[in-house]
C-alpha cells in the first residue's frame, strides 16, 4: 500500500481482555451495590464519560502495593504485541487512544509502549488510598480535549488522517464511536459494532488482534 498507515486503539476491552472499571467493580468492589451507578448514569447521558469512570474509581481503597498488584493483573490480548513488534518493524505509528486513565496503562504495559514506540495518549489520574482514584482530563487548551471524555479520541483520528495517514481504528465502546465515523478502516466488537451496525458504519468485527495484525499485513504488503 502507497499510502503511510496508522494503527489507533482503544485500550479497555479491546487491548485488554476486560475493561478496567468491570474488573474493579467484580473484584474489588465485589459487585458492591450501586458501584455500577455512575456507569447507568453516564449511558442515560445524566453525567459525563469521565465523572463515571471518577466515580467508579473513587471507590477504590486498596493500598498501593494492593493497587500495583491488581493492575498487573490485567489481561491483555498476545496477539496486541506481535502487532506493536509489526508496526513497529514497518515504521507503522500504533497509537492508543484512551478515556480510561494511563496511570493503570502504564503500569502494566510500560515496557511495551517504550520497547514499541506506542504513543499513548490519554487522561492523567492522581490515587490515594483514602480517596480513591481520580481522573484528570487535559487542558482544555489541548488540541485533543474533549469535555465529556477528557480525551477527544476522534480529534486525534482526524489530525492523523490530515496529515495523509490511512487510518485503522479498533475499538469496543460508546467513547470510540466518533472514531468510527470518520476512521478510513473500523474494527469493532461489542457496543461499539451495535452503534456502528445503528448507524450503517461499516466495520470489520474482530474477536482478537491477530484479525487486526492480519489486515495489516494484507494492505501492508500489497
Amino acid at each position: 500500500m502507497k499510502q503511510k498507515i496508522v494503527l489507533i486503539s482503544d485500550f479497555d476491552g479491546t487491548i485488554s481482555k476486560k475493561d478496567f472499571f468491570y474488573m474493579v467493580i467484580d473484584t474489588v468492589l465485589k459487585n458492591k451495590k450501586d458501584a455500577l451507578l455512575p456507569w447507568q448514569d453516564y449511558l442515560n447521558g445524566k453525567i459525563k464519560h469521565i465523572d463515571a469512570m471518577t466515580g467508579i474509581f473513587s471507590q477504590i481503597h486498596l493500598t498501593q502495593d494492593e493497587l500495583d498488584k491488581f493492575i498487573s493483573t490485567i489481561e491483555i490480548d498476545p496477539y496486541f504485541y506481535d502487532t506493536a513488534k509489526y508496526c513497529v518493524e514497518k515504521n507503522i505509528p500504533f497509537y492508543i487512544c484512551s478515556a480510561g486513565t494511563n496511570y493503570y496503562i502504564k503500569k502494566r504495559i510500560s515496557d511495551t509502549l517504550s520497547k514499541y514506540n506506542i504513543i499513548l495518549v490519554s487522561n492523567d489520574a492522581t490515587y490515594s488510598q483514602q480517596n480513591g482514584m481520580k481522573l484528570i482530563a487535559p487542558e482544555e487548551t489541548s488540541p485533543y480535549y474533549n469535555s465529556n471524555t477528557g480525551i477527544a479520541k476522534d480529534k486525534i483520528v482526524q489530525k492523523l488522517k490530515n496529515d495523509g495517514f490511512f487510518t485503522i481504528y479498533a475499538g469496543d465502546g460508546k467513547p470510540d464511536f466518533k472514531s468510527a465515523k470518520i476512521a478510513d478502516i473500523v474494527f469493532a466488537k461489542d457496543m461499539l459494532l451495535e452503534l456502528c451496525k445503528k448507524e450503517n458504519i461499516k466495520t470489520k468485527s474482530f474477536n482478537d488482534f491477530n484479525d487486526i495484525l492480519s489486515y495489516i499485513r494484507s494492505i501492508d504488503e500489497q
